[in-house]
């Protein structure tokens, strides 16, 4: 019985935080990115760092676009996602939220911004495979993209 409603209860909380992260009636929650500056780099990154990947959704949310890694930036391109009013792009080994925890935040994410930058100077980006949409209001990865 108690093993019952244990279950119950987790459920019904996933299913609160999860709408907390939904669309939204009438609200724009749409947050700037950080956009980094164009400036011809001669850092030590070198040319096979450059890594790319399109995203999917996870957890019954739609994420679209590519995400590549190149040249200490981060770029979403045809980026679409479900709304959510805490989005944040997030640099990680896996989609699950333990990776996410374990993960770099790198900034706020506009769900429907279809080009975004984001500076990653300094960040040794080779050490992740991912890039996650993630809402930390609810704890819900939205969707991701592995970076080949």
């Amino acid at each position: 019985m108690r093993k019952t409603l244990l279950l119950a209860a987790t459920a019904v909380a996933l299913t609160v935080g999860l709408t907390a992260c939904s669309a939204g009636a009438g609200a724009d929650t749409a947050a700037s990115s950080s956009p980094s500056s164009s400036s011809s780099s001669s850092s030590s990154s070198p040319a096979k760092d450059d890594r790319t990947g399109t995203f999917s959704g996870l957890n019954k949310m739609t994420v679209a676009g590519t995400a590549t890694v190149a040249d200490g930036t981060l770029t979403l391109s045809g980026f679409s996602s479900d709304e959510g009013p805490d989005l944040h792009v997030y640099l990680t080994n896996g989609t699950d939220e333990s990776a996410v925890a374990a993960g770099k935040e790198i900034a706020p994410v506009s769900y429907d911004k279809a080009s975004q930058t984001f500076d990653l100077k300094g960040l040794d980006t080779s050490a992740y495979t991912d890039v996650v949409i993630h809402c930390d209001k609810a704890k819900a990865v939205f969707g991701a993209a592995a970076l080949a």
